[in-house]
Parts: C-alpha cells; structure tokens; sequence
C-alpha cells in the first residue's frame, strides 16, 4: 500500500466544478487584483477569526512581515519567538531589521514556553511572536499576560492553526493580529501562495493595508517603505470555494488524530509518544506529530514500506547556520533540540482512510517489534 503525506487530488475532484466556475468569473471579469473575492475572503477569514479585520497578502511569510513592520517593529528592536517552527517566522524577524530571540518549547505541545519568556525580555524587546504548531494554540493567557506587563506586540504566527481555538477564542483574538498561510499544503491552502493578517486593531489593519501596497496611500503617493504582497484574486477565488468546507475537514483531522492515538497505544504502546491537545484547547492538526526512538531509522522503514512522513524541523532556528552570528550554541535550547531528533509527522488529510492509518500504524509496530 502506499501511503501519501498529503494528496490534494481527491479534494480537488470533489470540488472541481465549483473551481473551474469561479475562476472563469475571475477571468471573464478582468479584475485580477484585490477585486472582490479577495474582499468576500477578507472578511469572510475575519468574520472566522472574530475580529474586525483581514488584510491579504501574498504568502504567510509576508503576512508575519508586514504585520511586524506594522506594529512598529524595526532596526534595534527584538521580538521574541520560538526556535521550533519554520524558517519563516524568525526570517520575517530580520527582515524587518530586528533581531529574533530564541527561547524553548513546552515538550508536551511542542509550542512556546511561556515560563521562558519573561527571562528573555531587554529594553529592546517589541514583540512576542507564539507559533501555534501543528495546529495547537499556544499557551496564549501566560503569553498575553507577560506581553501587557511589558507592554509588547503579540504577532500570532497561525500558519498551520486556522479554525484552532484556545478557551473558546479564535486565532487573533488574543494577539495583537495573528498570521495565516494559505500555502497548498495548509488546512486551507490556495493552489498557490497567499497569506492574510487578521486583526482588531483599526490603526494597525490600514497600516498592513498600505505595506502590502508599496507603502502607498493615496496611489503613488509613498509615505513609508512597503512591498508588493497582495493576494491574487484567482488564489482568493479558489480558497473562497474551499472555505465553507474548512470546518468539516478540520473534524476528519480530529477524527483521524483520535484513530492514530487509539491505534497506536493498542498496537505499539509507550514506545511512541502521541500528541496531546491541552485542557480548553481545539486541535485542528494541521499536522499529526508523534516523538519517536529511533525516529530517523523509523522513517527509512516507513519509506521502503511505501509510506511518506516528514520531520518538522530537523534543526531548530537557533543552531540554523544563517543565525549563528546571533551566538547561540547546542544545549542552550534543549527541549527544542531533543525534539528535532525525536519528531515524526504521519500522513494527515481529510480524505485519509481508516485502512490506511491501520497499514501506518501496523509498519510502525513491525519496526518495533524488530
């Protein structure tokens, strides 16, 4: 049997008519730039968040960027974040000029410790940026607390938590704005990139608005330095007809979760370590991420079994060799060393099946029995 990571194609057959109709509008329209599907997902995306505001912009990277840039992070300032996370997160730091400061992760959640923050924060510091991993909200009551007792930003970087809840809040309604990514693979991703900035902060949403468009307001008229990051309208089209389906497909992943859980403490035991979703927390596992022994030898079996994984991330921002001039060494971040040795993501979509979790699951036993 073979077992993808992810396959798009049977999502796409199921929806196909509806694509192929909304982008012949967008074609027959001519408006190919913030015309009105990006305006319905804008607000639609907002409205989903509970907030007020939804800028788009031309991927997640950008999205964390400009929200950054607008919050008033610049050259000298630092922004606190995890070093467990894709590059994105602290490569959108230093493109605003600022330094990232990396600090460790809860092991259980694998999202940002907030008991490291406060250890972490000078009169430099601007922002805080928590990444909801996997698709788990951070610790977000610790993290909003530190981040008003020091008066500091909090850029949500929610590029694989769309639809997660924390205590009954959505995504940005806690931070000062928080970050979506629409890439392909994504809970809701486009058949291209794209990316939005949600936010309740009236001053701040306008001034993304006009980042994303080269700074200009009005047209031609540049009063600060911003970039072109717009969201196309055929992408916008595209996650327009997928987004009424996003709640369904976030019950199959947690559906599939509790199979993988169920399956894997009946077949192999405590030799795994499964996720957890914290107490007033909903998961949309974005991705499902196991700790595993022997995780890399694990893989190669699974692949010569015809079975795809990925380990995300094999080496943490901290040691990443483009930020060694920040000076940070092997052991100063532990927790999120141990787990780029340790994490392994099985395959995770919507249309998995049953009998494909089982043949996942049966490999992952027959590797520990040897």
């Amino acid at each position: 049997m073979k077992v993808p990571m992810l396959d798009l194609s049977e999502q796409y057959q199921q929806l196909k008519s509806e694509i192929l109709a909304v982008l012949d509008e967008v074609m027959s329209s001519s408006r190919f730039i913030l015309g009105d599907q990006v305006k319905k997902l804008e607000s639609d995306i907002a409205s989903y968040s509970n907030v007020k505001h939804g800028i788009g912009c031309g991927n997640g990277s950008d999205a964390i960027h400009i929200a950054l840039q607008a919050a008033g992070v610049g050259p000298g300032d630092e922004v606190i974040t995890t070093a467990f996370t894709f590059f994105a997160t602290g490569g959108s730091i230093v493109r605003t000029g600022a330094k990232p400061v990396f600090v460790d992760i809860d092991p259980v959640t694998f999202n940002i410790d907030p008991k490291k923050i406060e250890a972490a924060i000078t009169e430099k510091t601007k922002a805080i940026v928590p990444v909801h991993l996997y698709g788990q909200m951070a610790d977000m009551d610790a993290i909003v607390e530190i981040a008003q007792k020091h008066q500091l930003a909090i850029i949500e970087d929610a590029a694989q938590a769309i639809g997660a809840k924390y205590k009954g809040k959505s995504v940005g309604e806690l931070g000062t704005a928080a970050t979506y990514s629409f890439f392909p693979t994504k809970n809701l991703g486009a058949y291209g990139d794209g990316g939005m900035i949600v936010t309740n902060d009236d001053e701040l949403a306008e001034k993304c608005r006009v980042i994303r468009v080269h700074g200009s307001k009005p047209k031609y008229y540049h009063h600060i330095l911003g970039y072109n990051s717009r969201l196309d309208e055929m992408q916008a089209a595209i996650l327009n007809v997928k987004f009424p389906h996003l709640n369904k497909w976030s019950e199959l992943r947690r559906k599939h979760a509790d199979t993988y859980t169920r399956m894997l403490k009946e077949k192999v035991g405590d030799i795994i370590v499964t996720p957890v979703e914290s107490k007033d927390c909903y998961h949309v596992f974005h991705q499902y991420t196991i700790r595993a022994p022997k995780r890399d030898e694990l893989q190669a079996f699974l692949k010569e079994n015809g079975i795809a994984t990925m380990i995300y991330y094999p080496l943490p921002l901290h040691l990443q060799p483009v930020f060694k001039d920040l000076g940070y060494k092997e052991g100063d971040l532990p927790e999120a060393e141990k787990a780029a040795k340790e994490a392994l993501s099985l395959p995770m979509f919507p249309e998995l099946k049953e009998e494909q979790q089982e043949y996942v699951v049966s490999k992952i036993a027959e590797f520990y029995k040897k």
